[in-house]
């Protein structure tokens, strides 16, 4: 691995790549034709279906000679919502997407991904309904397709067998959560570099050897793959976990290849050089590339991200799009991770001095071998999450926040409250000093972060522009911070509307999350018996007698939090690992006790994780003692 990275440091230095051999397991023969499929061939594909692997050999070789083989071209649909349900289909190769039905055609959310081995159009078969959502080839597919006729004729002659189909299909369909629904693992990449000066081939073969922790995985480049049908493709992608087409030649030909097998997009380019389109204007357009996750990936000469590279490289593209700074051998794993579906990702929730906890927390996960492809955050959470994703080594990052937080008084510049009880200044300074002028789009790690828009629209997620300014946004505390105005806009604390964002996390496919909370439950007691503030010669008075009232900064910070906290009873069940260490005894303004909520967030990881690691805790979290559920793989 070592190896190959230094391969690409060396190729992207000299603008050119290596040569290399391309190797693969598979003889070049046997070539055939879907069409003329025996049923022998399709019984065995019935067989490995999840939903027809329970019928016996009989009912198997009696359906065989009633499915109808079709070839869907990428970008095509198979059919639309609202169209009469007259048959379900089985995908023999390639990748389906389906669509909500909510949305205009050009607007459609992506919301499952149908891979092959998989039935779809099963549940409005059975149900006698119209097609709820669309259906549409995210690539060149192959299906076998079953009319309502053949399918009530094998369910006269096979009740008992076929009824078990139609059961294992209504027990996924009441199982299915449509808000929680999320695509499918991706199978196929396709590696098009901006141009040929890219080191293309190391970076496959390099992301190749890294998925093999997850499956047999090949690489099919120009050389291999020209000429060859759609069969050939197809076989070796149900032999394959992953496999990776490989343009490394430039050929126009190969490259729309490339284009029509994959399901996720993977476009590397050079860091350092001035940025341009792509070869194919399709690529810039998630509406042209059927929805297909488009990934730009930025190799770099140095152990250094380019400043301003990301920016500049993204400028020609339009919709969503991630993207990937390549600098070390850890990198590629991280890519790895992350394209195939099995990323992890941290959150961070806010909470004033008691998110110092934080720094704890990440040092216990650390020492016990976790690492994390992505980071978010609220408030303080996301400012430490900040610094975990510029990839500063706890020891200094801890020392940052001390000088930040505790010596550097951020909430000290008291003013007349006529928009909030501070003026900002030292809150914005101290975070300006302490990130400088990075973008978001500069971090080592995927980053965004959370704040509350009170012009409209509520929650939101910060992924791109100026960092200091965006956390100061996340941690505007209403009434003790002034809000940030930016572009007519009007941004205070994310606590407000989540302030622990999984939801987020989640929705960008990441795999396992871990959660680091910090619950707002401190309550504001008192002991007076009033509703108005007394004058204050009565205050005065009252000062040697035990009357507690709540400060006014402790009011607001409480209050900022209180709708955030009730909403995240349902984004810690999204969590696959819940860290809530006990802080009632630190404040949330108590920054003098940092070293106190250090400790705490330590000790309550160590003792959550070797709980674990002996099997006596399978929840989330001890001080919850509630089951917290593991996300399935959805194939």
């Amino acid at each position: 691995m070592a190896t190959a990275t230094a391969e690409i440091k060396h190729a992207v230095r000299a603008g050119r790549h290596p040569g290399f051999r391309m190797v693969t397991p598979f003889c070049h023969g046997s070539h055939r034709n879907l069409a003329a499929m025996s049923p022998p061939d399709v019984t065995e594909l019935l067989a490995h279906s999840a939903m027809f692997a329970q019928l016996d050999a009989a009912a198997r070789e009696a359906l065989a000679r009633e499915l109808v083989w079709l070839a869907l071209p990428g970008g095509r649909p198979l059919f639309k919502s609202g169209e009469a349900a007259d048959a379900l289909y089985l995908l023999k190769s390639g990748s389906l997407g389906v669509f909500d039905d909510g949305l205009p055609e050009d607007a459609a959310e992506l919301v499952q991904l149908i891979a092959a081995g998989e039935c779809v159009g099963a549940t409005s078969l059975l149900g006698g309904e119209r097609r709820t959502r669309t259906v549409r080839a995210l690539r060149d597919s192959e299906l076998l397709r079953l009319d309502r006729g053949a399918f009530e004729t094998l369910l006269g002659r096979y009740p008992h067998a076929m009824l078990g189909v139609a059961r294992v299909t209504i027990e996924r369909l009441q199982q299915r959560d449509p808000d929680a629904c999320r695509p499918g693992l991706p199978r196929t990449f396709a590696i098009l570099p901006v141009d040929q000066a890219v080191p293309a081939r190391v970076l496959a073969m390099q992301l190749g050897q890294a998925l093999e922790a997850y499956g047999r995985c090949a690489v099919i480049d120009g050389e291999l793959g020209t000429g060859r049908s759609s069969d050939w493709f197809a076989e070796r992608e149900a032999q394959l976990r992953f496999v990776i087409y490989l343009d490394a030649s430039g050929d126009p030909l190969w490259r729309q290849r490339c284009l029509r097998q994959a399901d996720v997009l993977l476009l590397p380019a050079l860091a350092a050089q001035p940025a341009r389109p792509w070869p194919e204007a399709a690529l810039l357009d998630p509406q042209r590339t059927g929805h297909r996750a488009r990934h730009l990936v930025l190799l770099h000469a140095g152990h250094q991200v380019s400043l301003g590279s990301a920016q500049r490289w993204r400028a020609s593209f339009n919709g969503e799009l991630r993207h990937h700074h390549i600098c070390n051998d850890s990198d590629i794993v991280r890519l790895a991770r992350r394209v195939s579906g099995h990323g992890r990702g941290v959150v961070l929730a806010g909470g004033g001095a008691r998110g110092l906890a934080h720094l704890g927390m990440l040092r216990a996960l650390h020492e016990a071998g976790h690492v994390f492809d992505a980071v978010g955050g609220t408030s303080i959470g996301a400012i430490i999450g900040a610094g975990m994703a510029c990839g500063w080594e706890l020891d200094a990052m801890t020392e940052t926040f001390r000088r930040a937080f505790v010596q550097g008084r951020p909430l000290s510049d008291w003013t007349l409250p006529l928009v909030a009880m501070t003026r900002g200044r030292r809150a914005s300074l101290m975070l300006r000093r302490t990130f400088g002028a990075l973008e978001i789009e500069d971090l080592p790690l995927p980053y965004f972060c959370v704040s509350t828009q009170l012009s409209g629209g509520g929650m939101a997620v910060h992924r791109r522009g100026p960092l200091w300014l965006w956390l100061r946004a996340s941690s505007a505390i209403p009434g003790v911070l002034p809000p940030v105005l930016h572009q007519g806009r009007v941004h205070v604390d994310g606590a407000l509307v989540d302030n622990l964002p999984t939801d987020v996390m989640a929705a960008d496919g990441i795999a396992h999350i871990t959660a680091l909370d910090i619950r707002a439950d401190i309550a504001l007691l008192t002991t007076a018996e009033e509703s108005a503030t007394p004058p204050l010669w009565r205050l005065l008075l009252q000062r040697r007698q035990d009357i507690r009232r709540p400060g006014l900064v402790s009011t607001l910070v409480r209050a900022g939090m209180v709708n955030g906290e009730a909403a995240s009873e349902q984004r810690r069940a999204r969590a696959d690992l819940l860290i809530t260490p006990p802080l009632e005894h630190i404040g949330m303004l108590d920054w003098k006790d940092w070293q106190r909520a250090i400790d705490a967030g330590y000790r309550h990881t160590i003792e959550l994780l070797e709980a674990r690691a002996r099997k006596q805790l399978p929840c989330a979290d001890e001080s919850s003692a509630q089951l917290q559920g593991h996300h399935a793989d959805p194939r």
